[in-house]
């Protein structure tokens, strides 16, 4: 007798969550498909097409026969690129052992948990969060143990919050700033209290991940690995895909103490090997080259979040949270959660939300439980002014159906 395929797969697999902003992306694309008008504010992608001098650094690299497997920690060129990008902007000294090229900031967080963990070690996980976070460190093995902070603390957890949660199993922190999903940065005094906890526990190790620092709107980003004592305890994670609209690119990195890159550079070398040559040659000049079309992209960005967060406070029952990087707005909509209203209508919670407005507003957000946040939704404000203005318009008159 034939099983069923599904019953031969792992339970590895088969405990494993869907990518919340990916499943609603499918169900924004399924509605459209049937014939409906979908405003997608539901991936975290630019859109901003790469700019076009990064794109003739790709198309110049494939021309000198960037063609061929690259190293497993990334070409040398991209590397050193990378150094001086870290010397320049962060204040971290790297050497080139120290640093590891992949495909995508997510592969190096997948790396790093892989390297890290055993069955069972603990990984504080700075919340809200980034929804890979929590099943890659499950993937691995670990336990993702969830420090919160809600809107009235700007979503940022203090030092004291991350003490109470580190035990003796507690491999490492999590956090990004600036944040997804909340677009809140971390201040140099939050991250030196936050070093202190770190220094305070033997080998208890920090990931920083820093993919929005050109998306920060209060133009001081700090990257905790500059601290005093923090460099040898910290994982800077970072990328190209969101401060030069490289998406598809699929192109990120990490600098860390060479025992931890090298521990990454092995897993990486059974996994997918190097990064694709031409993209990394291109990335390399990038770093290098102009600036401008980033700090331009991140000025309009800036525009729409003013844009958006004055369109939100005109619903009712929404709390807005006034982000300072990342191009995301994270506001609570508890107040609808758990009500049944006139017409039956009843939110058991932020996905059923998430779900009302796709299906009758035809707008797709991404609930904040995935983030760790409940009573939440995520709306990214990387899209036209005038889509913005539809799109919120049409949840605002949507909700006011609600009697």
């Amino acid at each position: 007798m034939q099983t069923s395929g599904v019953s031969q797969l792992s339970t590895r697999v088969a405990n494993m969550a869907e990518s919340a902003t990916l499943l609603m992306s499918k169900l924004a694309r399924e509605l459209r498909g049937e014939g409906h008008d979908v405003i997608s504010l539901s991936l975290g992608e630019p859109d901003f097409d790469t700019p076009e001098h990064i794109k003739s650094f790709a198309k110049k690299a494939l021309d000198e026969g960037y063609t061929k497997y690259t190293p497993v920690p990334g070409l040398p060129v991209l590397r050193e690129a990378i150094i001086t990008k870290f010397k320049r902007d962060n204040n971290l000294d790297y050497t080139m052992d120290e640093i590891v090229v992949s495909n995508g900031a997510k592969q190096s967080i997948f790396n790093i948990c892989m390297s890290l963990l055993n069955p069972g070690d603990e990984v504080a996980v700075l919340t809200p969060f980034w929804v890979s976070y929590s099943a890659i460190i499950q993937l691995a093995g670990g336990v993702p143990v969830y420090v919160s902070a809600g809107i009235d603390d700007d979503f940022k957890v203090s030092a004291d919050q991350l003490a109470a949660a580190i035990t003796d199993k507690t491999k490492f922190v999590i956090f990004s700033s600036p944040c997804n999903p909340t677009g809140s940065v971390y201040t140099k005094e939050e991250l030196t209290d936050i070093s202190k906890v770190i220094l305070s526990r033997p080998n208890l190790m920090v990931v920083s991940d820093e993919i929005y620092e050109y998306i920060n709107f209060t133009d001081t980003h700090v990257s905790i690995g500059a601290l005093p004592d923090m460099k040898d305890r910290t994982i800077t994670v970072n990328g190209f895909a969101k401060g030069f609209a490289m998406t598809g690119w699929r192109l990120g990195y990490m600098g860390a103490p060479a025992w931890m890159a090298k521990a990454c550079a092995k897993i990486q070398g059974q996994v997918t090997s190097g990064a694709n040559a031409f993209s990394q040659k291109a990335g390399a000049d990038a770093l290098l080259a102009d600036l401008a079309p980033t700090h331009a992209m991140k000025d309009a960005f800036g525009k729409r979040r003013e844009l958006i967060i004055g369109l939100l406070n005109e619903i009712p029952d929404f709390k807005v949270n006034y982000p300072k990087g990342a191009f995301y707005i994270f506001p609570e909509v508890s107040a609808y959660i758990g009500k049944t209203f006139g017409d039956g209508t009843h939110f058991e919670d932020d996905n059923a939300f998430a779900l009302h407005l796709l299906k009758n507003a035809h707008v797709a957000v991404v609930a904040g439980s995935a983030f760790g946040a409940p009573g939440c939704i995520r709306i990214s404000y990387a899209a036209s002014e005038e889509t913005l203005t539809e799109a919120v318009t049409r949840i605002k008159n949507c909700l006011s159906k609600l009697v």
